[in-house]
């Protein structure tokens, strides 16, 4: 490695249509089989739905507070000491926040079978801008599960 290894690394991109570099990432998380024009057509789309549904508030706006309101703030990672296996709760860093929200999100949304994925993602959106739906619900079961081992917080490493 040489001295500039992290300054040779290509930064992303934000995205054409919102300057936004969050929805230039979420975009290439929903991209599948390098299908990029495909992936930006289905979350341009969803951003239209949300606009119909919450007029008061900029798409966007609606996008980045669903995000934000996913991101779990501990999460619970296995330990083992001595032969036993330990759930212990551990903070999480705010890369992984952002990773883990929308993988959550785009779970949810590949989760809801039988519609076009425009409207699905527009859904999970939605719901997880008002503080409800399936990634919430993920979310609320990490924080759960945290909560539940807190008496091995010790063994954090």
């Amino acid at each position: 490695m040489g001295k500039n290894f992290t300054a040779s690394r290509t930064q992303l991109k934000p995205d054409a249509r919102y300057g936004s570099v969050l929805a230039s990432k979420f975009i290439n998380c929903l991209m599948y089989d390098g299908k990029k024009s495909v992936a930006q057509q289905v979350f341009y789309e969803a951003l239209e739905q949300i606009e119909k549904r919450v007029p008061d508030v900029s798409p966007i706006d609606v996008f980045k507070q669903a995000v934000e309101n996913v991101k779990p703030s501990i999460e619970v990672r296995s330990k083992r000491v001595g032969g036993a296996t330990y759930q212990v709760p551990t903070p999480v860093n705010s890369k992984r926040q952002q990773t883990l929200a929308i993988r959550w999100i785009l779970a949810a949304t590949r989760g809801r079978s039988g519609r076009p994925a425009a409207l699905s993602l527009a859904d999970e959106l939605a719901a997880a801008y008002k503080r409800e739906g399936t990634a919430m619900t993920t979310r609320e079961n990490v924080h759960r599960m945290a909560e539940a081992n807190k008496a091995f917080a010790h063994f954090a490493w």
